[in-house]
């Protein structure tokens, strides 16, 4: 191996690039010599196995070979298991970040009429708000597949009514009987944030102990009256 492509691995390990969770440690090592990075960073050089086990042994780490098609291979001495736990750990957390996006899709006829069509938007305006992507498609029967300019112009004018709620991802496209265009959101669905509910306060209830004494403030006055 170059001192340059050395070098380009020492590096890569500087930095904390990803090593293969199934790398070979320790014992499993089979070869008579390996380059050697010590635990915190530092090139120890070309080593025999036994001196790289031995130096791993004395620091309470594991001996990982982090690069085996080199000449000889790279090996690092580290916390084999701490690591493995944090590539876990980051993978859990990308995977909790990770925003799926849904896409809807909106049925409609070429002949929709004025009330089904403006419910169907909102519909679509909805799931566009809310970070979703819509597939809307006009559906032909009969003789209406002779004028596919109909449903062109009816996905046309709902991406246009839409305006800054919507992108259109892919231009409306005719497959046999149907016409269909997808509809992607301005806003990312993770980005949404919803509105907090304020919450009402009760008026407070009178306690027991109250009632009684004002009962107990009364009574004297209603048997001196009864007298």
């Amino acid at each position: 191996m170059t001192l340059a492509k050395a070098a380009r691995i020492y590096q890569q390990v500087a930095k904390g690039i990803v090593i293969s969770a199934e790398a070979r440690i320790n014992d499993r090592i089979r070869v008579p010599e390996v380059r050697l990075i010590g635990f915190d960073g530092d090139q120890v050089g070309v080593v025999s196995i036994d001196t790289a086990l031995q130096m791993a042994d004395e620091v309470g780490l594991d001996l990982v070979e982090i690069s085996p098609d080199a000449q000889p291979p790279v090996c690092k001495i580290m916390d084999f298991g701490k690591y493995k736990y944090e590539i876990a750990q980051k993978a859990r957390e990308a995977r909790a970040n990770q925003t799926h996006i849904v896409v809807k899709e909106m049925r409609l006829r070429p002949k929709i009429e004025p009330h089904d069509y403006e419910t169907k938007k909102s519909h679509v305006e909805r799931f566009l708000k809310g970070g979703d992507k819509v597939k809307v498609t006009i559906q032909f029967r009969g003789r209406e597949q002779a004028k596919p300019e109909i449903g062109y112009r009816l996905l046309m004018k709902m991406a246009a009514e839409l305006g800054d709620n919507c992108i259109v991802e892919f231009a409306p496209k005719q497959e046999g009987r149907n016409m269909s265009m997808v509809l992607g959101p301005t806003v990312k669905k993770g980005s949404i944030v919803k509105p907090k509910q304020e919450k009402v306060e009760k008026p407070a209830k009178a306690s027991k102990k109250v009632a009684n004494e004002t009962s107990e403030e009364v009574s004297p006055v209603v048997e001196a009256a009864a007298e």
